[in-house]
């Protein structure tokens, strides 16, 4: 299967700012479309317009070969249903009427299977049932992969399916994990204060370490994924023929446990470690044996490797990147 035009849409995001440099370093032709947030690639093709529009959407997939489908609303009720829904079937629609596509790349999310809201006592595996997690965004996430399975078993649309984790880049495992702002993620920590000691580290402005345990002070388990990672199975995915028709799931190497993770990070800071309880989530890991077969997707960004580039980026002084859903 040979590829060479590349439409990506949601390009501004935290994915597309790093998978459109790597497609055009390999040589791609490269399609972005815009719509609030200004993009701008040297060497790629700039379209700008709503993906609720089918106008739109049927002139930025002409001449196209694949389509990276990363366009998402995240918590907007106003808006999801335009851009992830209705954009995701426009594309799609668009693309059998076309006839003409190769592959199309939907960036789906393990919000669809529920984790952490819903008990996940055995890995989840691509087969694993869809059911998302209260909110806006995992419920798109379910109708978006409901809507391109259908079109490939109606219509035979040769879509790839990537499911992935929490993305973590730039020093977001460190604004997640540490008490002080910027939060990223959540539970937030202050929320789950109950005791005078665990609330006076707010009051006083103090910075730590948080670290989730269970209410039998087991701790917390869970996967994310590193975004080095996550544009590595995209590349990996992107013109293979054992890929269409498939869904992965992609994670990182393996799940971590919050004490070794937070004892990791309070080292590398110089910081205290709180245990904060909470009884409402479950733990989860995810099963990442597919991808690993089908596509030789290696992933290298384990939680030590994350914190280590998190903290050598604050070392930089590097500027965070503007985050419109903190997930």
């Amino acid at each position: 299967m040979t590829i060479k035009t590349v439409l990506v849409t949601g390009a501004s995001g935290k994915i597309g700012r790093s998978l459109v440099p790597a497609l055009l370093d390999a040589g791609y032709r490269v399609r972005v479309t815009q719509f609030n947030t200004p993009v701008n690639y040297a060497g790629a093709e700039t379209v700008k317009g709503s993906m609720a529009d089918a106008d739109f959407v049927r002139q930025a997939l002409e001449g196209i070969d694949a389509v990276f489908h990363l366009a998402t609303c995240k918590e907007d009720r106003e808006r999801f249903f335009d851009t992830s829904v209705r954009g995701t079937f426009l594309l799609v629609d668009e693309a059998k009427r076309q006839g003409r596509l190769k592959q199309f790349l939907l960036a789906s999310g393990d919000a669809a299977l529920g984790i952490f809201f819903y008990p996940r006592p055995v890995p989840l595996s691509e087969t694993s049932p869809l059911a998302a997690y209260p909110g806006y965004y995992a419920f798109s996430k379910v109708m978006e992969e409901v809507m391109v399975d259908q079109y490939r078993i109606q219509y035979g649309l040769p879509t790839t399916t990537l499911r992935i984790s929490w993305i973590h880049g730039e020093d977001d495992i460190l604004a997640y994990m540490t008490l002080k702002e910027p939060n990223f993620g959540g539970p937030p920590w202050k929320d789950l204060a109950q005791t005078p000691e665990q609330k006076r580290w707010f009051a006083e402005g103090r910075d730590a370490v948080g670290c989730l345990v269970h209410p039998d002070q087991k701790p917390f388990i869970r996967h994310i994924v590193g975004l080095k990672d996550v544009v590595h199975s995209f590349m990996k995915a992107l013109g293979n023929p054992a890929a269409i028709g498939q869904t992965f799931n992609i994670a990182g190497p393996a799940a971590f446990s919050y004490d070794v993770l937070a004892h990791y990070i309070a080292k590398k800071l110089g910081l205290d470690v709180v245990e904060f309880t909470d009884a409402e989530h479950h733990d989860f890991s995810i099963d990442i044996s597919k991808a690993r077969a089908v596509l030789g997707y290696a992933a290298q960004m384990d939680v030590f490797r994350i914190v280590d580039e998190a903290v050598a980026f604050r070392a930089a002084a590097g500027e965070r990147s503007a985050v419109r859903y903190a997930g």
